[in-house]
C-alpha cells in the first residue's frame, strides 16, 4: 500500500477552519500554559541557583495551573475530546444507540450542573479570602469552576439538541462503517 488516505478519507476532506474566536481562545490557553512554565522555570532556577525561591512566583504557577487545566475543560468539551467511556454504547446501533447517547448527555449535563452549584457556593464561600503570598482575592481564581461549568453546560446542551435531531438510522456501529471503494 502506497500510504494514500481512501477517497472520502482524511486527505481529501476539507480543513477546517478556525474562527477567530477559537484562534484567540487557543492563543488565550497557551499564554497562560507558557507563563505557568515560566514561572515554574523561573523559581526551579531561584532554588538551584541561590537555594531559595520566590513564593508569588508559587502561588501564580499554582493559580495558573488552575486556569489552564479548566480552559482545557472547555476545550475538551467543544472538541468532543474529552475522556468517554464509551464500551457499552459502542456496541450498540441506530435507536438503543440514540438512546444511551442521550441518557450519557443527560447524565454530564446532571453533574455538570452539580459542579456549576458547587462553584458558585465555593466562590461565595471564598469572597473573603486572599492568597498568602500574593493577597489576590480567592474568587478571582476560584471563579474559574462554575465559568468552565456553564461553558460545558451550553456545549452538552448543543449536543442534546443535535443528538436529539439526528433520525436513529444514522447511528452505528464503529465496525458496521465501511469506507467508500476506491474507483
Amino acid at each position: 500500500m502506497d500510504g494514500a488516505a481512501p477517497p472520502g478519507g482524511p486527505a481529501e476532506q476539507p480543513k477546517a477552519t478556525k474562527s477567530r474566536g477559537e484562534l484567540a481562545f487557543e492563543l488565550f490557553c497557551a499564554l497562560i500554559f507558557l507563563g505557568m512554565i515560566g514561572l515554574v522555570a523561573y523559581n526551579a532556577f531561584l532554588r538551584y541557583v541561590f537555594r531559595s525561591s520566590f513564593p508569588p512566583s508559587e502561588e501564580w504557577a499554582r493559580f495558573l495551573f488552575m486556569y489552564i487545566t479548566f480552559f482545557g475543560a472547555i476545550e475538551a468539551f467543544y472538541r468532543g475530546r474529552h475522556i468517554a467511556v464509551d464500551i457499552v454504547v459502542a456496541r450498540t446501533r441506530h435507536q438503543a444507540r440514540k438512546a444511551l447517547e442521550i441518557i450519557a448527555v443527560l447524565l454530564t449535563l446532571a453533574v455538570l450542573a452539580l459542579l456549576f452549584w458547587g462553584g458558585i457556593i465555593l466562590v461565595e464561600q471564598t469572597m473573603d479570602t486572599y492568597s498568602v503570598a500574593t493577597g489576590v482575592n480567592m474568587t478571582l481564581i476560584n471563579g474559574i469552576l462554575p465559568i468552565m461549568a456553564a461553558a460545558a453546560i451550553i456545549i452538552k446542551a448543543r449536543d442534546l439538541v443535535r443528538l436529539i435531531r439526528k433520525p436513529a438510522k444514522e447511528f452505528f456501529t464503529p465496525d458496521e462503517f465501511v469506507m467508500p471503494e476506491k474507483g
